[in-house]
């Protein structure tokens, strides 16, 4: 395993993480009693695989049903000293609820502290003064610190460019996890913010946000050769220094195969890289046209300008995959999740775009004539039965 330096933490973390949202029984809390033994079987040996290759941050959240409490099984059975533990509770409009929810972590995990707490989900606005207000979510996390149940406070989330580097800005945390891979290179601007506060940078799911990696579509496979596709991703993150940790969520103990290929191949990865990322651009040209590719983004306005809510740039990034990759499922999966994401992925789908008049919210676009029609193609395409986020199925 390779270390980085996670920041002002001075923590030595691994560039791969073990996330904690893949392998647990259930996404609601329930009775020990209730987990089988082999899910519980399965967990621990995930987590024994994980710490024997130098994985030793493990990363959960309130928010992952049963993760906690199965964890809390086997992670008193490490040596403490060895592990980099972190959980994450949500903003609460009643900063005593977000108290509670901590202890109750806590409390499931069977540690008498954790070395990272995230605010978990600084989406928009909202979530954002819940978290800074006075007596707010902030406020108790560093109470919680004070009392030495937290060593480090950080923040994740899966909000605009913009709100993410306001919450950087503040200078009040420690470390983020956002979202930033090869398909979704929106947030470099918030990486590089980060690295000004010296915060440690943790990438979230590169490998399944990042475009169902697990299972890729044959073209992806052949134009990431000789690499796979999930490696090609992860040599991509790892090659810039400013990323400290990618977080693998597995589901088994060999889910952490593939990715262990990449650490051999992080000192050559400029040589390796430049071939690869030379075919997935000249692949994305041959499809969608070099004017496009290198403008479609320009004016675009967000959701909360757009008549309906249509999430614009998110649909023609989908679309964009689907044609230029085959990325089709991937793209299906996060198109049909707009409209029951909340604020996590905001924003409506374009089957009700027929009804709205477009033009004044595309004026800045070079292309406000033509992405009307693209959205309604982007629809035919992708549309299909609503997706619900993890947490609430």
């Amino acid at each position: 395993m390779q270390y980085r330096r996670f920041g002002r933490t001075e923590l030595q973390m691994p560039v791969f993480s073990c996330g904690g949202m893949r392998y647990q029984y259930k996404w609601q809390d329930l009775p020990q009693w209730q987990i089988p033994g082999d899910n519980q079987r399965n967990l621990e040996a995930t987590i024994r695989r994980s710490f024997d290759v130098g994985i030793n941050h493990i990363e959960t959240a309130r928010g992952y049903g049963s993760s906690e409490m199965q964890l809390g099984k086997i992670l008193p059975k490490l040596p403490r000293e060895k592990l980099i533990v972190q959980t994450k509770i949500s903003p609460q409009p009643d900063p005593k609820e977000f108290c509670r929810q901590f202890h109750q972590s806590l409390k499931f995990l069977k540690l008498e502290y954790v070395d990272l707490l995230g605010l978990h989900g600084i989406n928009n606005e909202e979530t954002f003064q819940q978290s800074f207000r006075p007596g707010g979510c902030l406020d108790e996390a560093r109470k919680l610190q004070a009392e030495g149940k937290v060593r480090f406070i950080g923040f994740s989330t899966h909000g605009s460019t913009q709100i993410i580097i306001k919450t950087i800005e503040t200078g009040q945390f420690d470390y983020v996890n956002l979202h930033w891979y090869y398909i979704n290179q929106n947030n470099w601007l918030a990486i590089e913010a980060a690295q000004c506060q010296d915060m440690g940078v943790f990438i979230i799911s590169p490998s399944d946000k990042g475009g169902k990696l697990y299972d890729p579509p044959q073209k992806l496979v052949q134009l990431c050769q000789p690499l796979s596709p999930m490696v090609f991703n992860d040599l991509f993150c790892l090659s810039h220094p400013q990323v400290h940790t990618l977080s693998l969520g597995a589901a088994r103990p060999s889910d952490f195969d593939e990715h262990l290929k990449a650490l051999s191949l992080l000192d050559q990865a400029e040589t390796i890289l430049s071939p690869i990322v030379e075919r997935l651009e000249q692949a994305a040209i041959a499809t969608l046209g070099s004017e496009w590719v290198r403008t479609w983004n320009v004016g675009l306005p967000n959701y909360e300008e757009t008549p309906g809510k249509i999430n614009i740039p998110v649909i023609l990034w989908l679309r964009n995959l689907a044609l230029a990759y085959d990325m089709v499922e991937y793209a299906k999966m996060r198109y049909n999740l707009l409209g029951n994401g909340g604020h996590w992925f905001p924003g409506a789908k374009a089957d009700r775009v027929k009804q709205f008049n477009l033009q004044p919210c595309l004026k800045n676009s070079p292309h406000a004539d033509k992405i009307p029609d693209l959205l309604i193609e982007a629809d035919h395409l992708l549309g299909g039965q609503a997706v619900q986020r993890l947490s609430r199925s």
